[in-house]
């Protein structure tokens, strides 16, 4: 019997490693290994897009401060919840990995908002869930 063990021969792997995979720890939730630019302190807004402001009548300057909107670029959390405020319909959606927020798209993390702000994003309507339930 060989004292000899056998190992695979990976002597180029290196050269090729970059080619391979580029980006090695895109989408990966573990830890600060993305930066997340929608958490700087001069993060786009709702307020700062006009566009986005004729899109949500009934909310407070205050309240469209409060609503980030994901820089172009951005990679969304694999497994977050987000709405496009340019959707319409602002159906809510789970991010894969491989995500990044568009020029065509203005994302809203689920995560960085309360649930009552949240809940009028998506249309709630339901006075309970905006915390306007009548005591009895």
């Amino acid at each position: 019997m060989s004292d000899q063990v056998n190992t695979p021969r990976w002597q180029d792997a290196d050269q090729y490693r970059e080619d391979l995979n580029p980006t090695p720890g895109a989408g990966v939730n573990d830890g600060n290994l993305a930066a997340h630019p929608e958490k700087a302190d001069d993060a786009r807004t709702a307020a700062d897009v006009k566009a986005a402001q004729r899109s949500l009548p009934g909310f407070t300057d205050d309240e469209l401060k409060e609503i980030t909107i994901q820089p172009v670029g951005a990679r969304l959390l694999q497994g977050a919840t987000y709405i496009d405020l340019r959707d319409p319909d602002r159906r809510e959606f789970r991010a894969r990995a491989d995500m990044v927020a568009g020029r065509d798209n203005w994302y809203v993390a689920k995560s960085e908002l309360d649930y009552v702000l949240w809940n009028r994003l998506i249309g709630v309507d339901n006075p309970a869930r905006l915390d306007e339930a009548g005591e009895s």
